[in-house]
């Protein structure tokens, strides 16, 4: 299950939609709504794919959190990724026959918006609407928000600029991942963050509704994309979370906090950010989808604990999976630095990934209702695949449990 990797990039979505995408948020400060939307376009030759890391600070963002030299690594980022683009087309315009379900995305710890661009383009592909959330709970390698400039900041401009526009009046305040301070614990921090991060998500779903129902939104970020397009286009009865890691627990919280998501799947899901209160409290099904390297027993325990004779609780691990199988960058370098950092596994990462994508959309259809042809692929969602394992790999004793 080697991989030759001569045609590095981001593979495109396999559905029958060319797939757009936008940046959106909504109301300034870090309390407000930021991510990517990904959503059914119309095929057009003027627009342009987005760069895969937006700015160089996101650079500086993964250099902290990966505990190394900013500018060296800045460098190095640059050579190995700065010239891939996503698989979407920047505020090309919305096309879709019919209301399109919702998923809202979930990234994991020293992630970003970006990152899973190949699970999210897929989905639009397939005729969902994805809205792709940037935490600022201080997870993310990094992120941004907007302030007001002070009054001697707005004294000090030039007065030439007659323009004044809301933009001009703010200024951009990076926020970076935060690290464990020496001594502190780690749960209270992640429970916190796990708990603001399902918070984001829900008003994420809500910021959606409302230009669903034609409210007209103040885009901070003023992108060419035209919202009002998006009026009466989205099946809000049929959403769903989906999220990787950290977002795998934040699809937990999400689906204890909020019923209007309709069902979770949790990507290689890191349970420790969890109170374990709230697992009875779940009420809809969730789908675990694990790497064969990541996951150990504890971890295991708590996903299990959220087992249930009457709400649909399925689990399959595909083989020869690492933790980083599910973000873009697995498919973004060769096979030994891949490997060496942890980016690959021994499976062909883009094999993997359409394992992953085919049961979540099987899932999806079983749980939004959706009348589509995904139940063509229910046989994964029981692990019936040469690549998969019904459940897990892990050795878990029943008494654990």
């Amino acid at each position: 299950m080697g991989n030759s990797c001569s045609n590095l990039g981001i593979p495109p979505g396999k559905g029958p939609n060319a797939v757009g995408c936008t940046d959106f948020m909504m109301d300034h400060t870090a309390q407000g709504s930021f991510f990517r939307l990904y959503y059914p376009c119309q095929e057009t030759d003027r627009s342009e794919k987005p760069d895969w890391v937006p700015s160089k600070e996101y650079y500086n963002g993964l250099a902290d959190f990966m505990k190394i030299n900013r500018r060296l690594s800045e460098t190095i980022f640059r050579h190995l990724f700065g010239s891939f683009k996503i698989p979407a087309y920047v505020d090309a315009p919305f096309k879709c026959n019919g209301k399109c379900p919702v998923i809202i995305f979930s990234h994991g710890l020293g992630a970003f918006r970006t990152l899973y661009s190949a699970i999210c383009a897929e989905l639009a592909s397939q005729g969902f609407i994805v809205a792709s959330v940037e935490h600022r709970d201080l997870s993310a390698s990094a992120t941004y928000y907007f302030r007001e400039k002070t009054e001697s900041e707005r004294a000090n401009e030039s007065l030439a600029k007659t323009s004044a526009s809301a933009e001009n009046n703010l200024v951009k305040e990076w926020m970076y991942y935060r690290t464990l301070r020496h001594g502190e614990r780690e749960f209270p921090l992640r429970n916190k963050q796990v708990k603001q991060r399902a918070d984001e998500c829900i008003l994420a779903l809500d910021k959606l509704t409302e230009i669903n129902s034609g409210v007209a939104v103040q885009n901070v970020l003023q992108t060419q994309f035209d919202w009002t397009t998006l009026e009466n286009s989205m099946d809000l009865c049929r959403a769903a979370v989906v999220g990787h890691s950290f977002g795998g627990a934040t699809v937990i919280e999400a689906l204890c906090k909020e019923v209007k998501f309709k069902c979770g799947i949790a990507l290689d899901a890191w349970m420790f950010p969890l109170d374990d209160e709230i697992f009875p409290r779940v009420k809809q099904p969730i789908f675990f989808i694990n790497s064969e390297k990541f996951q150990w027993g504890g971890n295991i325990i708590r996903m299990k604990k959220l087992d249930s004779a009457v709400i649909q609780r399925k689990m399959i691990t595909i083989r020869g999976t690492v933790h980083q199988s599910f973000p873009d960058f697995t498919f973004l370098t060769g096979n030994w630095i891949g490997k060496l950092m942890k980016l690959k596994g021994e499976i062909d990462p883009e094999i993997a990934i359409d394992l992953s994508n085919k049961a979540t959309l099987a899932f999806l259809q079983r749980h939004l209702g959706l009348e589509k042809n995904f139940n063509q692929w229910d046989p994964l969602i029981n692990g019936e695949d040469d690549n998969l394992i019904q459940g897990t790999n892990v050795t878990v004793l029943r008494s654990a449990i």
